[in-house]
């Protein structure tokens, strides 16, 4: 179902031509940033992949992706890719990437499955970048490190930003706070998981959660991820499993916490066939990605995507993803936005 969070006495600072400036100056410094934190070249991404050899993503595992048949190709399914968490894998490996280097990319997916909102959009823009590591690298301190490259690229992206714009004042603690799922539960163990976020957020303001995938000590996940690409089981923060996790900021518009990012140390060979066991999804063994894993053609990697419209819409104080980027929303939606002066492209 979708659904619209109203901001009480929303007014926008910016017209639609400065938020078009804003946009692009934004996605042009922070992704520059990006590479130089990281040491990451560009890359060229798919729009689509071939159905069936375990390269798309497969985010929570209930998520149907757009599919239509390749006529030249005896009408063999392709898919709209959820995101390129693997392919960048693939990529790294047939680019003969170093340790300590990686690649990025604009990926533009569809997904016809969400619950269209404020946050949430059938067209999908993030930066999905992925690194090689060796296996020292492969522990929660390397993690944190590389979270807090990108905390700093956007730092240096919000002062930009009020160079431009001197109405809209930063806002970002100068350091992210982490903390793993589980102690999370137990600091708000009466709260839903995405409550938990919200009051973390608000107390904190910048917020890194580690351990998104793995079993909480009640049984449940804080949040799903697919089991053939983060590795979440793991011993990282604290002894607690989890060498992964998602990038929070306090939004002061909707007065509730955002997701700007999921990342983590990608699986190895162990930690590939213990989480699809213990999802009983051993039958991907069988699949392309899967094979080059175990055979050891595949680099350890670290990677994520961070999200390019979400990241606009927080630096330019905006209500709805869709004052940033063109997409489809119901019309009721469409015609209450108008009535609380949120304009939807």
């Amino acid at each position: 179902m979708s659904y619209l969070i109203k901001p009480k006495n929303y007014n926008p600072l910016l017209d639609l031509k400065q938020t078009e400036l804003g946009i692009k100056q934004i996605k042009e410094f922070f992704q520059l940033n990006l590479s130089s934190e990281l040491r990451l070249r560009r890359v060229t991404a798919p729009l689509f992949v071939l159905k069936g050899m375990g390269i798309n993503d497969d985010l929570n595992g209930i998520e149907r992706p757009v599919s239509f048949p390749i006529k030249d190709l005896g009408d063999a399914q392709a898919e709209v890719v959820h995101s390129l968490a693997k392919w960048k894998r693939l990529t790294l490996a047939d680019y003969h990437i170093e340790p300590g280097y990686g690649i990025y990319t604009d990926m533009n997916a569809i997904r016809s499955d969400e619950e269209l909102g404020n946050l949430h959009s059938l067209y999908v823009d993030q930066w999905d970048w992925e690194r090689v590591i060796t296996n020292e690298d492969r522990n929660i301190n390397f993690l944190k490190e590389i979270v807090n490259r990108i905390y700093a690229a956007m730092i240096r992206t919000e002062y930009m930003v009020y160079e431009m714009y001197p109405q809209i004042k930063p806002c970002l603690p100068q350091k992210l706070h982490f903390i793993h799922s589980e102690e999370l539960r137990q600091l708000y163990p009466d709260l839903k998981p995405k409550c938990r976020e919200h009051a973390i957020c608000q107390k904190y303001g910048a917020v890194f959660i580690i351990g998104i995938g793995c079993k909480l000590s009640d049984g449940k996940k804080h949040d799903g991820r697919a089991p053939d690409y983060d590795d979440y089981t793991s011993k990282g923060l604290n002894d607690l499993p989890g060498l992964n996790g998602d990038l929070l900021l306090w939004d002061d518009v909707l007065q509730r916490s955002i997701e700007l990012s999921s990342m983590g140390i990608r699986v190895d060979k162990e930690a590939l066939q213990r989480q699809l066991k213990e999802e009983k999804e051993e039958k991907r063994l069988e699949l392309y990605f899967h094979k080059r894993l175990m055979n050891d053609t595949l680099p350890l990697s670290i990677g994520g995507g961070i999200g390019q419209s979400r990241l606009c819409m927080f630096y330019l104080r905006k209500a709805h993803i869709g004052e940033i980027q063109a997409s489809i929303w119901p019309e009721d939606m469409r015609k209450e936005c108008e009535e609380l002066e949120i304009h939807l492209i």
